[in-house]
């Protein structure tokens, strides 16, 4: 079946694009989520307004991000941490930790976003990779501190 998509899905195809999927997968997922329109006639006709559309509002998000990864760019998190004797942390520091700790300093990011191979489990200062976009990415800089008693 060929639908039109509306939204950009990983491994099904990006916003604008004219992809062939099963029919289950687009009546029953795809259409009523609305990620994508059925592929008619009608709907090829207007497939050039649609994907203007679709580019407008894609350059408005890029600049929006933009600004977003210099506000990014220029953030330092500071997280306390309790430790034993050996200096080993208790815990760690995860994608959710940097996400509350963005959003109270007014910076709204999906954990998704985030980019950590693992959880941060030792003290000092890291860089993390935040991923706004395919193209646009920011770093932050994290410092990991020992509670005092």
């Amino acid at each position: 079946m060929k639908i039109i998509m509306l939204e950009n899905i990983e491994k099904v195809g990006i916003k604008g694009e004219v992809v062939s999927v099963k029919r289950g997968f687009a009546r029953n997922f795809l259409i009523p989520r609305k990620h994508a329109i059925y592929a008619t006639p009608d709907n090829m006709k207007k497939l050039g307004n649609i994907q203007a559309q679709i580019a407008e509002k894609e350059s408005k998000q890029i600049a929006e991000l933009k600004v977003l990864a210099e506000k990014l760019n220029v953030t330092n998190l500071n997280f306390v941490r309790k430790v034993d004797e050996n200096e080993h942390m208790f815990g760690s520091v995860s994608e959710n930790d940097i996400v509350n700790e963005l959003k109270e300093k007014g910076i709204v990011v999906h954990k998704s976003m985030v980019v950590m191979d693992k959880h941060i489990k030792e003290l000092g200062e890291q860089t993390i990779q935040i991923k706004l976009h395919k193209d646009i990415s920011s770093n932050i800089r994290i410092v990991v501190d020992k509670e005092q008693d």
